[in-house]
């Protein structure tokens, strides 16, 4: 009895102290508070170089001196981004592991492939859009059409006897194309090559008449007079060639950017997402960052997850319709 009424009373007497100890953080706010407490790994399904990569790897730095952390960019490529992309959407939710998204695995694939190892949607839930920027249509200086208004016309004057190259097929710069076609009402051959660089140059050498491919890719031959801008495909003009006209001004409504989607695998805990998408706010708020994205000729967005998903499911829409015109089909 002496036993049982001593840890009555000790339990009574631990009561208050228990009552006046602060409560226990929810797990989703001790992983935001603790995030991130090692390095964090963010899968790049594309080559090391490209735009996406390059990007990528300005922001990363500068979280990771704001962090204290490794910020990793890790390239798995193959498959049209479809290895990378299924790596990133097996692994565990803990916001240590992101995927940088991008048209062709976000908004591509989902209908240029009959099956895929991820489902865009329900596999990843959006961080944020980093940033967008346009593809550029170029020609030839030899070419005798100087304005995108003179490319439509002499392309309808002549059906199917104009080319136009892209990085290959089902690729943005093929899809884009497509879209410029439909719209237009131009009827016009594709030519597909093993990438953006060897496109450009069959447009150089005049193998090809027009091209599509990613600002970042072609500032210095539009600058040193090697390729000609016909107009970009953002709504309206871009601030790195202010000059060349937005094809919205010939085709009224008409955007169809490349962009990048930082995207966590689903079930990541809100808090978390909030967490790194505040840190990469705060990294694309930095002057010196800001301005080597914009040498770039991207377009700062940093967008919340609600309406960078809105903004993802638009894209879906516009790329599915760019599918479904150009025929495309992969296996």
């Amino acid at each position: 009895m002496t036993s049982f009424l001593s840890r009555r009373h000790l339990a009574r007497a631990a009561l208050p102290a228990l009552l006046a100890l602060p409560l226990l953080a929810p797990l989703g706010a001790q992983a935001q508070s603790d995030w991130p407490s090692r390095p964090v790994t963010w899968v790049n399904p594309f080559a090391a170089g490209s735009a996406v990569d390059v990007v990528a790897r300005i922001v990363a730095q500068k979280m990771a001196a704001n962090t204290n952390q490794g910020m990793n960019i890790d390239n798995k490529t193959g498959a049209s981004g479809n290895i990378g992309t299924e790596f990133a959407a097996r692994s565990r939710p803990d916001g240590y592991t992101l995927l940088l998204g991008s048209p062709g695995t976000m908004a591509i694939n989902p209908y240029l492939f009959a099956k895929l190892p991820y489902d865009a949607l329900k596999d990843f839930v959006p961080v944020t859009q980093l940033v967008s920027f346009p593809q550029v249509v170029v020609t030839s200086p030899k070419q005798a059409f100087k304005s995108l208004p003179e490319f439509i016309a002499t392309a309808k004057a002549q059906p199917d006897k104009l080319a136009h190259a892209s990085s290959g097929a089902g690729t943005t710069s093929h899809l884009v194309m497509e879209l410029v076609k439909a719209d237009a009402g131009i009827k016009l051959t594709h030519v597909g090559y093993r990438g953006g660089a060897p496109a450009v140059q069959a447009v150089m050498a005049g193998d090809v008449q027009v091209g599509v491919e990613g600002l970042p890719s072609l500032v210095g031959q539009i600058k040193a007079g090697a390729v000609v801008a016909l107009g970009v495909t953002s709504l309206k003009r871009s601030p790195q060639l202010p000059g060349v006209p937005a094809i919205s001004e010939s085709i009224p409504g008409f955007d169809a950017t490349a962009w990048i989607l930082l995207m966590a695998p689903a079930g990541t805990p809100p808090a978390v997402v909030s967490r790194i998408h505040a840190e990469v706010k705060k990294a694309l708020d930095d002057p010196g960052v800001r301005q080597q994205l914009e040498a770039q000729g991207a377009t700062i967005i940093a967008s919340t997850p609600a309406e960078s998903l809105a903004f993802q499911r638009n894209e879906m829409g516009k790329f599915k319709r760019a599918v479904e015109i150009s025929g495309a089909k992969a296996e």
